[in-house]
């Protein structure tokens, strides 16, 4: 496998197979990303797609002497707030009764604590999630994660304390045992 500089230098020459390696590398840390920040199969992958192809098309300006995955995960997270700002202005529709999921304290499987989890992440602010997933799901440290929000690590360490108190304080309220 080469490593990223050979990657990005393969992508600038336009080698046809190029583009196929950058997807085939890091469509699943991308994808992971997508799909918890947009909750939603269909624009998650909508997002994976918008994120490749800017990825390509920014290739050319990529510092080499930075790590790629963080920039591509970076692009990801742009990407997401995007699509989520599009999303809160679009007009709600209705969902049918067997899509609706009674989230009444006390009614919730008590054995499903992955589906508690990701109804809390969902209620959280995006980018405190973003955060939380780029820690603990997509294993970056936070030099990375400061690289792919853009912010000083400062900001990362509270934007991930913060979320793991919210996470917690609305697991506790809505009384599920960890």
């Amino acid at each position: 496998m080469m490593d990223d500089r050979a990657l990005v230098e393969t992508l600038r020459s336009g080698d046809p197979q190029a583009p196929g390696l950058l997807f085939d590398r890091f469509h699943g840390v991308v994808f992971g990303l997508c799909l918890r920040m947009m909750r939603h199969r269909h624009d998650a992958e909508d997002v994976v797609q918008e994120t490749f192809l800017r990825a390509l098309g920014g290739i050319a300006g990529f510092d080499l002497n930075r790590p790629l995955r963080p920039w591509l995960l970076g692009i990801a997270a742009n990407r997401c707030r995007t699509a989520l700002g599009r999303r809160a202005r679009r007009p709600v529709v209705a969902e049918s009764v067997e899509d609706s999921v009674d989230h009444r304290p006390g009614l919730a499987d008590p054995d499903d604590l992955a589906g508690e989890l990701e109804r809390a992440l969902g209620r959280i602010r995006p980018d405190y999630r973003l955060v939380f997933v780029l820690f603990h799901e997509q294993g970056l440290p936070y030099e990375e994660i400061a690289l792919v929000i853009d912010r000083p690590i400062g900001t990362v360490k509270t934007w991930l304390h913060r979320a793991r108190a919210e996470l917690a304080d609305d697991l506790t309220r809505r009384g599920v045992q960890c």
